[in-house]
């Protein structure tokens, strides 16, 4: 039996800046890509006025054999818009957009610097093609379109009922887990038609892929949504979905649920350098627990053309020409620009593609609708940003290394205080890992003599 698929399934030098200036800075150290979750779907949405080129990253783990997607979609595609994407250039936008670990390093409090602000097909169905036809007739359901792309066999169909469309499904070896007859006849009602795929063993093999590489759809439709409920019908549990929107003028938002930005810009303690990927999933975990998963998160929004600090370097107009951005002139670009001392920047970049990139958890009792998107003018600047912070430790005496000591340790404390309220870790583990940073924290016994000199 065919597995059902279906969108989300199973997708520097340190700077010196000035408090309030555009720029993030600091030195990057680690990023949170989709690689952290299992079972993550990613889902590209390059959008421009009505015009849509959709990529999906399929997390299909199996035998080519058993794979079978699944997408409602608002017209009948021609072949010359369905494509057969690359899967480095989507790894390339996931590691741009990641979540991302910093760190400064503090400065001799005796010795202050100066602050320079910054710049603000065969084998798709049994028998042969003449009665395969006849019998979808007979069902309701019409074969609009077949074609071969790439190792891909893919038909496109519409169905005047619900019923007939998951006999036919079924027949053609899709399972079809219960509950779906009823969202399958509420994309009907919507007049939808459907994209189903399989993999054609044959074509794979004569083109040498091991992997399966992403499906890419182009159409026109005055929706700007996202399919993901057939998804959530034989999902053993909550699923990962990843959506990449590239759009002209600004940040993407749902409209059907709240878009809801990560915590960010959050220092946390020094020992997450090397647990940077438990903290992230841990933290993640928690804000799904405190919004009851009834939200979308925002973990960045950011013009293409540059980035502060960088987890990669912006994609090149070649790479976003190729998830979609048909709007951007092709200019030769110059060498991304890592000065030591400044963000990276793209000369002649891609100055008219923001990019948001957007997370969701979800299951069916918390997002029964579809996502329903919208393009805003808003082209503030936000990252998934999380901070380390490194003591200065010198032994120089004066007025302001005095308040600096005794500052650290209340700092340190807001430091614990914080990553317990974003992961639910016990405090007390907390403070036992950061002493090897600090000593003993807040709430733990302290000599007399370090009321005197702060050591």
């Amino acid at each position: 039996m065919k597995r059902l698929l279906i969108l989300g399934t199973s997708a520097l030098a340190a700077l010196a800046c000035a408090p309030a200036v555009l720029a993030f800075c600091g030195f990057y150290v680690a990023k949170a890509d989709t690689k952290l979750f299992n079972q993550a779907s990613l889902v590209v949405l390059a959008r421009n006025a009505d015009k849509t080129v959709l990529t999906m990253v399929n997390d299909f783990r199996g035998d080519p054999k058993e794979f079978a997607l699944v997408v409602p979609v608002p017209t009948v595609l021609e072949k010359g818009q369905i494509h057969v994407g690359e899967r480095a250039v989507v790894e390339h936008l996931d590691a741009y957009t990641a979540p991302r670990l910093v760190e400064y390093f503090d400065e001799d409090p005796c010795r202050p610097r100066m602050l320079s602000p910054l710049r603000s097909a065969p084998g798709m169905m049994a028998g042969a093609k003449g009665d395969a036809e006849a019998r979808a007739k007979s069902l309701g359901v019409t074969i609009e379109a077949r074609y071969t792309i790439g190792e891909y066999d893919i038909l496109i169909l519409s169905a005047g009922e619900s019923a007939g469309l998951e006999t036919w499904l079924r027949e053609n070896g899709y399972r079809i887990p219960a509950g779906t007859s009823a969202i399958l006849g509420s994309y009907i009602k919507q007049n939808m038609k459907f994209f189903v795929a399989k993999v054609n063993l044959q074509e794979q093999s004569k083109l040498g892929f091991t992997y399966l590489r992403p499906i890419q759809m182009a159409y026109e439709s005055p929706k700007f949504m996202l399919p993901i409920r057939l998804g959530t019908v034989n999902a053993a549990g909550p699923q990962e979905l990843f959506v990449y929107a590239l759009t002209p003028r600004g940040r993407v938002e749902t409209t059907n649920y709240r878009t809801v930005r990560l915590p960010s810009d959050v220092e946390i303690p020094l020992f997450i350098r090397g647990e940077f990927p438990r903290f992230y999933r841990d933290m993640f975990a928690q804000q799904v627990k405190k919004e009851d998963m009834r939200v979308v998160f925002l973990e960045y929004a950011w013009d293409m053309n540059w980035c502060d600090p960088c987890a990669a370097d912006p994609l090149t107009p070649d790479e976003l020409l190729q998830l979609g951005v048909f709007w951007v002139d092709q200019r030769p670009t110059g060498p991304a620009i890592p000065g030591p001392r400044s963000p990276r920047f793209a000369p002649g970049g891609a100055v008219d593609v923001f990019v948001t990139r957007l997370h969701v958890r979800y299951d069916a009792a918390h997002f029964p609708e579809d996502l329903v998107f919208q393009e805003t003018a808003d082209r503030a600047i936000f990252q998934g940003r999380y901070i380390l912070r490194h003591p200065w430790k010198g032994t120089e005496v004066c007025e302001a290394a005095k308040r600096y000591r005794e500052e650290l340790y209340r700092r340190a404390d807001r430091e614990a205080q914080t990553l317990a309220a974003l992961t639910s870790w016990s405090i007390d583990e907390i403070r036992k890992k950061m002493r090897a940073d600090y000593g003993d924290l807040p709430g733990q016994p302290r000599k007399w003599w370090q009321r005197l000199w702060g050591g």
